[in-house]
């Protein structure tokens, strides 16, 4: 391709890529999927039957329900960080303890694996912060004038001068201003 080839009209394919990846970076994304991955081998691995030629087995413990509690709160809350973000603190907390409590709990937090993505999920949708849209920059204005003023200016604006024969009180408390006593008046 050369510089003076156009580009092909973007097709349907490349169209909702791009809208994924602008929906994606708006919010913590990677964090919400390392939590729902987190919460599938904690709520597995209690229920799992290994085969091994012709013998099982069973992985099942005592505490099977609370492990398909934990695993499925992990996924809920991996969700909950892709859409709805502004609960990202608190889901990633959430992930953190839920993991630390899988591992007495779950086969040492669905045999380590378990345990290390939701550690990693919850720190990262803890530590994920919204991005800053570009600001635009200001259009350049019209210089011609005189010194630093722009054209059409009052040189003398440009200093702050104390006001004479008025109090200095900006609270709104002062007695002699407004008459409330000291006190804020809500109306």
């Amino acid at each position: 391709m050369s510089a003076e080839t156009s580009a092909a009209p973007a097709g349907q394919f490349s169209r909702r890529r791009a809208q994924f990846r602008a929906w994606r970076g708006t919010r913590p994304f990677w964090a919400g999927l390392f939590v729902m991955i987190a919460g599938l081998p904690i709520a597995y691995f209690p229920y799992a039957h290994l085969q091994v030629g012709h013998l099982t087995l069973a992985m099942a413990t005592t505490a099977g329900a609370g492990s398909l509690i934990i695993g499925v709160l992990l996924v809920v809350l991996g969700f909950s960080l892709w859409f709805q973000k502004h609960v990202r603190t608190f889901a990633g907390i959430a992930a953190i303890l839920l993991g630390l409590v899988s591992i007495p709990v779950s086969n040492l937090g669905g045999f380590l694996i378990g345990f290390l993505f939701s550690l990693v999920g919850g720190a990262m949708a803890v530590a994920w912060a919204p991005g800053v849209p570009p600001a635009e920059e200001p259009a350049e204005q019209d210089t011609t004038g005189t010194g630093d003023a722009p054209a059409g200016a009052d040189p003398d604006t440009a200093i702050l001068k104390p006001v004479v024969d008025e109090p200095n009180d900006l609270s709104g408390t002062s007695p002699a201003n407004n008459g409330a006593n000291g006190r804020h008046s809500a109306g």
